[in-house]
C-alpha cells in the first residue's frame, strides 16, 4: 500500500473493448479503482475474481476499471472473460500498455490505482491483493472519506 504519489490526476487518455466501445478515463465522475492486469500475469488472474465481487460489493462507491495491458489485446482478454464469467468487470484494452507506462514504468502488475471523485489518487497497491476481503472495503471507504 502506498500513498507517495497521492493527489497524482487520473490521466486523460482512452480504451477501447474488442466490440469498439471507448472508455474515457479521465471523465468518470466519481471514485474508481484502476486495476491494470494481464493474462499471462498469474497473481492478475487470481484477482480478477475478486475484483469482479468488490465491483458488486461496492456498487454506487467506486467504480471499478481493469485495464489489460496484453499486447494480443482482445485475442487473449476476450476468450479470458468468456471463461471467467465476470458479472460486473470490462474488458478495457491497452495493448500499448500506455497506462502501464504511465504508473509503473518498471512493469509491475497487477497494479491497482484508487482515485477519489475528484480524479487524484488517494493510494496504490503494487502486486496481488484480496479486493473482495472485508478489510479491503473498508481501507477504500475510509481513504475515500478522507480525501
Amino acid at each position: 500500500m502506498v500513498r507517495k504519489f497521492a493527489g497524482t490526476p487520473l490521466p486523460a487518455m482512452t480504451f477501447k473493448d474488442a466490440e469498439g466501445n471507448t472508455l474515457d478515463l479521465g471523465a468518470q465522475g466519481g471514485p474508481v479503482l484502476v486495476n491494470l492486469w494481464a493474462t499471462w500475469c498469474a497473481p492478475c488472474v487470481v484477482e480478477m475474481p475478486k475484483l469482479d465481487a468488490l465491483a458488486g460489493e461496492m456498487e454506487g462507491e467506486v467504480k471499478v476499471i481493469t485495464v489489460s495491458q496484453d499486447v494480443r489485446g482482445a485475442d487473449v482478454v476476450t476468450p479470458f472473460f468468456a471463461d471467467n464469467g465476470f458479472a460486473r468487470l470490462e474488458p478495457w484494452l491497452d495493448p500499448d500498455a500506455e497506462l502501464s507506462a504511465q504508473f509503473s514504468p518498471e512493469g509491475v502488475l497487477p497494479l491497482t490505482i484508487l482515485f477519489d471523485a475528484r480524479g487524484r489518487e488517494v493510494l496504490r497497491v503494487a502486486g496481488g491483493y484480496d479486493w473482495d476481503s472485508p478489510e479491503a472495503i473498508a481501507l477504500i471507504r475510509k481513504s475515500l472519506a478522507a480525501g
